[in-house]
């Protein structure tokens, strides 16, 4: 990564504003139900510590669409960080303006604060100029460790880099180290796999990804869509209609080139969408008109089994099923397994995805975690990402 990190400033004693990503699960209690990327925040967080700088951390939660919203305080965050730093993290309650000068004033080398939520203000998304330069004014230094959010020309992920000197931190580092080597030269038999609902938020990195996979495995709703272009028949179940042809596309290109495109043969039907609903295992080809796919079905899951081992390099993106749906995790958690049994350098992206390997036990069984889901799937694209492109270059 030819990016300045937070390695190549001079930290001790400066004020050092930190974007994160903690846009973190929370459950109807308003409890984080998976601090997976508060855990990746860390490193960064206690290096500038440890160098005695201050440091002023800011992220988003939620959508709370630009203005104040309880469900959507970063009190939950602040308190998961003070347990892990062994002291109090302090909420502020808000960005800028007199609470932010202030609290900032009365910090110490060393210490740590957490803004409120950026998302409570409207000019946060807008990347409004006079937003991002009062943030700015808080700091001497930014850096930029919100991997998941790079993908958002936002004010506190792109706008205060025309403000301050700004640097990557130790986890966007790491994601651009792991993701790049994909693009350039994968370790092969490369496998990709996709899931979730809809083609449409994964078609650029299907066919940029169709450039370096020796395969390809779709699973999800998503899958239906390409059903649909064979042909087939897939009831009440979730499609793109719109992509249908673009399906066809997909398929007609990869068979040119050789790409093997891996897709489901059954699924796991309902006739009523809901988690205690009686279910079928039914051909995904020719599933009833009164019923909709919820998970890749059983001979499915052993087909992409079969077709992850061996891999040398893989991706992972999305869930096989409906994953909310406890009964519906099965096909998911057979492709976690899979992954983390194949040996093989994995990278893996996408809450579900993520959460999965969590709950499962599979996590520490895998190369690299990414904290992105959008982002991540950007940067396979080879898309220039906002966040990454405004950091300074090294010299």
């Amino acid at each position: 990564m030819n990016k300045k990190t937070f390695k190549d400033v001079e930290v001790g004693g400066r004020r050092v504003l930190v974007r994160c990503d903690f846009n973190v699960p929370l459950d109807d209690f308003g409890k984080i139900t998976d601090d997976t990327r508060i855990r990746a925040s860390l490193p960064t967080i206690k290096y500038l510590v440890n160098a005695g700088a201050k440091v002023i951390l800011c992220s988003h939660l939620g959508r709370p669409k630009g203005t104040y919203n309880a469900k959507f305080s970063l009190a939950p965050v602040a308190k998961r960080l003070s347990e892990y730093f062994g002291k109090e993290v302090k909420l502020v309650e808000d960005v800028i303006g007199e609470s932010a000068t202030s609290a900032v004033a009365s910090m110490n080398n060393g210490d740590i604060i957490l803004l409120e939520n950026v998302r409570f203000h409207a000019e946060e998304e807008a990347n409004d100029d006079n937003f991002a330069r009062e943030l700015a004014s808080l700091a001497d230094i930014y850096v930029n460790d919100a991997f998941g959010t790079a993908h958002r020309a936002h004010a506190s992920t792109a706008g205060v880099a025309r403000y301050l000197p700004a640097v990557a931190g130790f986890l966007m580092s790491k994601e651009i180290s792991a993701l790049q080597p994909l693009l350039d030269n994968p370790d092969r038999p490369f496998v990709v796999v996709l899931g979730g609902a809809k083609i449409s938020d994964k078609i650029g990195v299907i066919v940029k990804l169709m450039e370096k996979a020796n395969k390809i495995i779709i699973g999800g709703a998503m899958a239906n869509t390409f059903v649909v272009a064979l042909g087939g028949n897939v009831g009440m179940s979730r499609y793109e209609k719109d992509k249908v042809d673009v399906a066809k596309q997909i398929l007609e290109q990869a068979d040119k080139n050789n790409i093997k495109i891996v897709l489901p043969v059954d699924t796991i039907a309902v006739q009523e969408f809901a988690p205690e609903a009686k279910a079928k295992n039914v051909d995904i080809f020719n599933i009833p008109q009164d019923y909709q796919g919820m998970d890749i079905g059983k001979r499915t899951r052993k087909i992409f089994a079969k077709e992850i081992k061996g891999a040398k390099t893989i991706v992972w993106n999305g869930p096989m099923g409906v994953y909310e749906f406890k009964r519906f995790q099965k096909g998911t958690q057979m492709v976690a397994k899979a992954v983390a049994k194949s040996g093989a350098t994995s990278i893996v992206g996408g809450g579900d995805s993520v959460a999965c390997l969590n709950e499962t036990g599979y996590a520490s069984k895998i190369t690299h975690i990414s904290t992105g889901g959008g982002a991540t799937l950007e940067f396979l694209e080879g898309k220039n990402l906002p966040g990454v492109a405004v950091l300074n270059d090294k010299e």
